[in-house]
């Protein structure tokens, strides 16, 4: 059983870095749907657009710095140069006067945060042993989800210092980004194994492809149907916020998922090491799919945490699951591009799924919408189902 001593202390600082990048990402992206909303004039539409390009560009521009990291041989350099434009995009938030200025600046995070993740995730793979990567990958989601409600929390406290006042809230935020991107640049250490690439003519050869085993392609398609399912948590922020949420508060929707998140992602990393890997992915589908069920039926908050606490055990089960079953199904010298390629089609899916999300709350109400990510889930164990029977 892996413990987390015997984890490499690169692996623990790169989660630092991702815990203070989420402190300060999650300070502003607490808030962000309701400040769009109720002080930008936004649609659940516009939301849903402007998450889901954001998103997906993140995880689609993570296939091209995988495929380079992989060329160069080096995945330092990609990670600094990811979360320094994530930092450098904050600013902008405070100083949004409409949508787009919101869109620019979310944007150019997600270009950040596409740069930086497969990089990132495959520098882990080159630091840790196979027989401890899902503990390894566990930890460093774990600190990256800790971040994730320390940020929240940040928030709630700063609206009520600040009496609800959303763009000192969002200057505040450069402060944890600034500190991420010094804690990588002089903390982490490549190490000379993930120096030894074999260079081809272009960093994105796309003939590398064939080299992937049906394995692989397997945990691609399960991963894109995962993301249709599960669409932007902005969503989980408007229903609290429907049912009564105050704006100051909003931000504890994230708190509740993250801590459930940052709880459950080590342990089931660690399970991930020791039991069937489809076996856990359908559990995880399964609350899912009852997440989605209390959110569409929810009269009240109590019910909304009910489901928001699900959704981040849903999380904790599948998203250290799936890096280390990409890691595994992928040749050591092309995992780099193995992460990009999964995440270019996680991408594709996540622009459909937070569009359509928006359409079905603006013209269907926001049940629908629940529903509907539910049924993608259930599409999900159909497919796991198919792959054991074949």
């Amino acid at each position: 059983m892996a413990s987390p001593a015997r984890i490499p202390g690169a692996v623990w600082i790169l989660g630092f870095v991702s815990l203070f990048m989420d402190v300060s990402s999650e300070l502003i992206h607490s808030l962000l749907p309701v400040f769009m909303v109720t002080s930008l004039g936004a649609t659940a539409l516009m939301v849903g657009v402007v998450e889901g390009v954001a998103e997906a560009t993140a995880l689609i521009v993570k296939v091209f710095s995988g495929a380079i990291s992989d060329w160069l041989g080096k995945r330092k350099g990609l990670t600094v140069l990811g979360y320094g434009l994530g930092a450098i995009s904050k600013p902008i938030f405070a100083l949004a006067m409409t949508v787009h200025w919101v869109f620019v600046a979310r944007f150019m995070d997600r270009i950040g945060k596409g740069i930086r993740g497969a990089p990132r995730d495959a520098l882990i793979a080159d630091l840790t042993p196979p027989e401890i990567r899902g503990a390894a990958y566990g930890l460093r989601q774990s600190l990256d989800t800790v971040g994730a409600f320390v940020g929240p929390l940040l928030a709630i406290g700063l609206m009520l210092l600040w009496a609800g006042d959303f763009r000192a809230v969002f200057w505040f935020a450069v402060i944890p980004a600034v500190l991420s991107v010094l804690i990588l640049v002089f903390g982490v250490q490549e190490p000379q194994a993930s120096r030894a690439a074999t260079r081809r003519d272009s960093p994105v050869h796309w003939r590398s492809l064939s080299e992937f085993s049906s394995a692989y392609w397997w945990v691609v398609a399960a991963g894109g149907i995962f993301t249709l399912a599960r669409f932007s948590e902005a969503f989980l922020i408007l229903r609290a916020q429907q049912l009564g949420l105050a704006d100051t508060f909003a931000p504890l929707v994230l708190v509740i998922m993250n801590v459930v998140y940052a709880a459950s992602a080590f342990p089931f990393g660690r399970l991930a090491d020791r039991m069937s890997h489809g076996k856990l992915l359908a559990a995880g589908l399964a609350v899912l799919i009852l997440a989605d069920i209390v959110l569409a039926q929810a009269q009240g908050l109590a019910a909304v945490a009910v489901g928001v606490v699900l959704w981040g055990l849903h999380m904790g089960m599948t998203q250290g699951l799936l890096a280390t079953m990409v890691a595994g199904a992928a040749p050591s010298h092309l995992r780099g591009t193995a992460f990009g390629f999964f995440n270019l089609v996680g991408g594709v899916a996540m622009l459909i799924a937070s569009v359509l999300a928006g359409l079905l709350w603006d013209q269907l109400g926001a049940a629908v919408t629940f529903y509907v990510g539910a049924a993608f889930s259930i599409l999900a164990v159909v497919l796991l189902v198919l792959r054991r029977g074949s």
